[in-house]
């Protein structure tokens, strides 16, 4: 299987007409021969945007033309993971192409990026691509305490403002796009990294509302409570998914004007999932299942959906590969380039049957800044968690910290707030969403889609619960998860650069934890 994947890939890359060029050493990639114009990249990555939330994968309250026209002129993909459902361990796994439990500090929220550890902007920098990004790059966190000279994106594109409604940034995205079109040489390829920060919280309270979109047509996720205030606030999300939208049609303009339209891959996606109870922070696939669409035209055959298994991880080497570069041995990600250029929709690669996810510490949402680690694994049929400190509170402790709601982990909004204000009338989904989880959980996707029965724990599930947690256990130790390696407590120790609170226990801001070094 491993010689036809491989001879199918080869065929499949030189009859794109692209040339692989050699790399020589480490960090960086030299080209030695190039046979084509080699493609510009375009990647599209917004901030909190679960996969069913664009108007080509069926959802009726947002407004998606760009997405949808690059999903219709190139490929969707129904199964795309992120590494983690969090901001900077995602974004860290995306320029690494490693997984959070390779990436010491940077596999946390809101730490830092060590410097040894290599990104693909660099290496595409390095054989000739210039870089730029406008939004949000790799963060939160701190980059230059490890002694990097920029964002580990590249160098920003930020100074172009525009009015903007209430709880969205003012950044004008498409225009600082135009601007770095505008500096580039002519015929240089670029990579530019569009980090939209919608649909990240806070919201303008019924901007939805006030834009005419209809409560009547959301399809409120059966672990939220169906009430007036969630499909507001469900509507008020989807107002920031159209801002984000909207400025990638922008940008699409503005590469048909500078006519390199075709001859740029534009990747659109986003980092985790929706900003919502049992969802962003969560390994559930409302946490991990990102939209992912690719147009490239002349080598993606258009209108193809592919139910291959991506992962976030495998977006580096990929775009490596597109680019004629080697990716370097430490990436555990594979690309999917082959994919990319086939012309078969559905399973593509029967090899991509499965992802890993994991999460570490989010916000600081227990005493002694701990975190509630998990890993999982998610195939076509079952999702698979396991949570290893199940005695901790998965959303964060409910008091403590100095602020009145507590449950840190999920993002304060009118959900949050209401969940916790009824949680007796809505108890069961308060308990999924709010209340502690077993060391191992079991979901039967195919019947159970929002993941919210528990079967690990049920009979007749013992035998497909220990080999996922077997095939689990056994990449994780290949893979090095200090989690399986008897020192996992690392994680820890690792400083918070982002606000603390009032638990108790360790809170000093920016410092490692002495107590888990």
């Amino acid at each position: 299987m491993e010689n036809m994947t491989k001879r199918r890939f080869l065929k499949s890359l030189f009859a794109g007409g692209i040339g692989l060029l050699s790399c020589s050493g480490m960090p960086g990639c030299t080209p030695k021969r190039q046979s084509v114009k080699r493609p510009n990249i375009l990647f599209a990555i917004s901030d909190d945007q679960s996969w069913t939330f664009t108007g080509v994968n069926g959802c009726a309250i947002v407004n998606t033309p760009a997405f949808d026209r690059i999903a219709r002129e190139g490929v969707n993909f129904t199964r795309a993971f992120c590494a983690a459902p969090q901001c900077s361990p995602c974004r860290a796994a995306i320029l690494t192409g490693r997984n959070i439990w390779q990436l010491e500090e940077a596999g946390t929220h809101a730490s830092n990026f060590p410097k040894k550890f290599t990104v693909f902007t660099d290496l595409l920098e390095e054989s000739g691509y210039r870089l730029g990004y406008t939004g949000k790059p790799w963060g939160p966190g701190n980059w230059e305490i490890s002694g990097r000279e920029r964002n580990p994106v590249g160098p920003a594109y930020n100074e172009l403002k525009m009015e903007a409604p209430e709880g969205i940034s003012n950044i004008d995205y498409a225009a600082n796009f135009e601007l770095f079109l505008s500096q580039r040489k002519k015929d240089e390829a670029f990579f530019f990294w569009y980090g939209c920060q919608e649909p990240h919280r806070v919201y303008n309270k019924r901007a939805g509302l006030r834009a005419g979109k209809d409560p009547g047509q959301v399809n409120v996720p059966p672990f939220l409570p169906d009430v007036p205030e969630i499909r507001s606030d469900l509507l008020d999300y989807a107002f920031e998914i159209d801002w984000f939208d909207a400025h990638l049609t922008k940008m699409m303009n503005a590469l048909e004007t500078a006519r390199e339209l075709d001859n740029t891959i534009i990747v659109v996606t986003s980092d985790n999932g929706m900003p919502f109870p049992r969802a962003k922070a969560n390994l559930y696939d409302h946490g991990t299942r990102m939209p992912l669409a690719v147009r490239w035209p002349g080598k993606i055959k258009p209108g193809r959906v592919v139910d291959d298994f991506v992962s976030f991880v495998d977006f580096a080497p990929t775009f490596l590969q597109a680019a004629g570069l080697v990716p370097p041995e430490e990436m555990t990600g594979k690309s999917f380039l082959d994919v990319l250029l086939s012309e078969e929709s559905g399973v593509v690669d029967p090899e991509r049957d499965k992802v890993f996810t994991g999460r570490e510490r989010h916000t600081h949402a227990r005493p002694d800044n701990l975190g509630y680690p998990s890993r999982a694994v998610r195939t076509n049929d079952y999702l698979y968690i396991l949570n290893l400190k199940p005695d901790r509170w998965p959303a964060g402790d409910p008091d403590g910290s100095g602020d009145p709601e507590g449950y840190h982990d999920i993002d304060d909004s009118p959900t949050k707030t209401f969940m916790i204000e009824n949680q007796d009338q809505y108890a069961n989904l308060f308990l999924l969403a709010y209340g502690k989880r077993p060391g191992e959980e079991l979901y039967d996707i195919k019947n159970d889609p929002y993941c919210m029965n528990n079967l690990a724990g049920q009979a007749g599930f013992e035998r497909i619960k220990n080999e996922l947690r077997t095939m689990l256990e056994k990449t994780l130790t290949g893979q090095k998860d200090p989690r399986m390696l008897g020192n996992g407590d690392i994680f820890e120790s690792y400083p918070r650069y982002s606000r603390m609170r009032k638990f108790k226990g360790f809170k000093k801001q920016g410092e490692y934890n002495p107590q888990y070094q």
